[in-house]
């Protein structure tokens, strides 16, 4: 392409600047918009042709008589400087309206340039429409409750679908019906109920165990009679849980185990289903106790079997409901806190009903804790705080699988990763797998990120918190939330700033601030999402479990806490194989001989360590 610009003299007989060589390749839409900002913008949603003319609506005004055609080119051309071309009936007039809204200058000699450009905000209809629904507040205080209010949702993947207006009111004050006119729920909103069916059905896509195992078993009913109360995330893979144990034949009554991890629109599917539901996001502490509390004493309805994620579930019942307790035919528990509350139990001779540790299963330390974390983590960082992990240098706490995924995760970002451990097992792998090994004190002074997987209780204390260099994140990713000392920060020198949705900024008198992530509870399910393949394989697992000791012969398990028996585990697996069409190998008779094995397994022993 070459640009003529001609002298002022020359200006009566050539009245414009002439463009030659444009393709139609390298033209730009004729959009009321600055090159700049529609490169920015990418292509067009859909995969739409960039150089398709826009609608009528966008184009602009057609040129009058004292203007003349323009062109530009998009950065990304590469081959072409950026030009304008315009009609000049006076070489000394010094403006002229750029195609883009700008203004052009033109000096005597004829040189064109481009003006300072006032750029706009563009306001989109369906913002314009969202803000107009909330309601009218006057005050800086009114707008920054509204926002937040709002963005309680928002890391939820059907954010946008809920409705805010009603945010103010607890849901235990609503009077709620579902389609059927049963009212047994209490969720924050049943009319997001068609969202939260949406999101079920994607998860069902990446849960393919779960949906054999109903094929399977559903004929049979195993769980036939079976009434489960259940206290774990409610999310979209808990539901396709709950559904599959419905289909199995059981009756469930289901609470959350962590105040900010529900997913309301799954919530409110889960209630328009027919399923006794007690969650929403953001629950208070009086609020969790009272949602489990409506799961158990209910008339006319005795549980006999507990699926529990953290211990809270089975203690409530066995603290205010001894004789319930005494007549449950097993529980299910999948977390470290919750397991290690029923050894307790179990040692102080208190356990009057047998339990099945699946967090100890191989298929749930393997790929819930080791795989889910692993992605996750990242996910939860950067949903919260937006930061880029290369050359960060980051503290883990606890090197079992949830740590090794966190630190992998971490390592291939290119952060500096320490960590801290008690076991000399787990602190020789650390050491192997190419990190440093320290105690928290040495390194709590420097490190931008500290993130706790112990399952254990004041690991990060106050003298810590002091100590930390200002803007270091603090978060936690085991299950309980005593790992960080939160209490201690919650005195009247310090100056909580709540930044977004499950972020706070706790800042010290001098200034100093620490970026406190969930309030030291699960980060990622509080603030962002883990991934559904690796959810199916943790919920198969206490799919079966809750049908092995429902079915079991009296006699078979005793008041104890017992691990997953092997064969189990592998069948979890072998469900999930089919989804990458891998194509197990088979033992000959005489490798089974030679080996001492059943052909059709268990392959290891129950003492072996994966």
């Amino acid at each position: 392409m070459s640009v003529q610009v001609v002298s002022a003299a020359a200006a009566a007989k050539v009245p414009e600047v002439e463009l030659k060589d444009l393709s139609p390749s390298e033209a730009e839409p004729q959009l009321g918009l600055s090159t700049a900002a529609v490169s920015a913008m990418g292509p067009p949603a859909g995969g739409g042709d960039p150089e398709a003319p826009a609608p009528a609506a966008e184009r602009p005004p057609a040129p009058g008589p004292g203007s003349g055609p323009a062109a530009a080119l998009s950065p990304a051309a590469g081959k072409v400087p950026q030009a304008s071309a315009m009609k000049r009936s006076d070489p000394h007039h010094q403006h002229q309206r750029h195609r883009d809204g700008g203004e052009a200058l033109v000096s005597p000699d004829g040189t064109v340039t481009e003006a300072p450009r006032t750029v706009k905000k563009i306001q989109f209809a369906d913002q314009k429409q969202e803000f107009n629904k909330r309601p009218t507040k006057i005050g800086r205080r009114s707008l920054s409750r509204s926002i937040s209010q709002s963005s309680t949702d928002s890391y939820s993947s059907a954010a946008s679908y809920t409705d805010s207006s009603d945010d103010e009111t607890s849901p235990r004050d609503k009077q709620q019906k579902n389609s059927k006119g049963s009212s047994d729920f209490c969720v924050k909103n049943i009319k997001q109920a068609e969202f939260g069916r949406r999101e079920i059905e994607i998860a069902e896509q990446e849960m393919p165990a779960l949906m054999a195992l109903r094929k399977r078993a559903q004929g049979e009913k195993p769980l036939a009679g079976a009434k489960i109360v259940g206290c774990t995330h409610i999310t979209a893979q808990t539901a396709v849980l709950m559904e599959t144990l419905g289909a199995l034949g059981a009756q469930c009554r289901w609470a959350a185990c962590n105040i900010y991890s529900t997913l309301n629109e799954v919530a409110a599917a889960l209630a328009e289903s027919g399923f006794p539901v007690f969650a929403w996001k953001g629950e208070s502490e009086d609020d969790f106790w009272w949602c489990i509390d409506r799961c158990v004493n209910v008339e006319g309805w005795q549980p006999n079997m507990i699926l529990d994620d953290g211990g809270d579930l089975t203690h409530w019942i066995y603290k205010k409901y001894p004789n319930m307790f005494k007549k449950i035919k097993g529980i299910v528990e999948e977390s470290v806190t919750g397991v290690h509350r029923l050894y307790q139990l179990s040692k102080a001779g208190k356990l009057c009903v047998p339990a099945m540790n699946v967090n100890d299963s191989v298929t749930k330390q393997k790929f819930d804790n080791l795989y889910c974390c692993r992605e996750s983590i990242l996910d939860g960082l950067k949903r919260t705080t937006d930061m880029m992990f290369g050359g960060k240098q980051v503290v883990v706490c606890g090197y079992g699988e949830v740590g090794k995924g966190c630190c992998a995760a971490l390592k291939a970002m290119g952060s500096i990763v320490y960590v801290t451990e008690i076991d000399p097992i787990c602190a020789l792998q650390a050491c192997m797998d190419g990190f440093r090994l320290v105690k928290l004190n040495e390194v709590i002074r420097q490190v931008d990120i500290v993130i706790t997987c112990t399952g254990n209780k004041n690991v990060v204390t106050r003298e810590h918190l002091d100590r930390m260099k200002n803007s270091c994140i603090v978060c936690n990713m085991g299950h309980s939330n005593t790992e960080i000392d939160v209490a201690s920060l919650r005195t009247p020198e310090l100056t909580w700033e709540r930044v977004r949705s499950q972020v706070d900024h706790v800042i010290w008198p001098d200034g100093k601030r620490i970026v406190l992530l969930a309030e030291g509870r699960l980060l990622n399910l509080s603030c962002s999402t883990v991934p559904t393949f690796v959810l199916s394989i943790t919920a198969t697992t206490q799919a079966l479990a809750l049908i092995e000791l429902y079915n079991a012969p009296e006699g078979r398990y005793k008041q104890d806490v017992y691990l997953l028996p092997k064969k189990m585990d592998e069948y979890v697996a072998s469900l999930h194989l089919p989804t990458f069409d891998a194509h197990l190998t088979e033992l000959t008779d005489e490798q089974a001989k030679y080996l001492g094995l059943n052909k059709n397994g268990p392959f290891k022993p129950n003492y072996y360590r994966y």
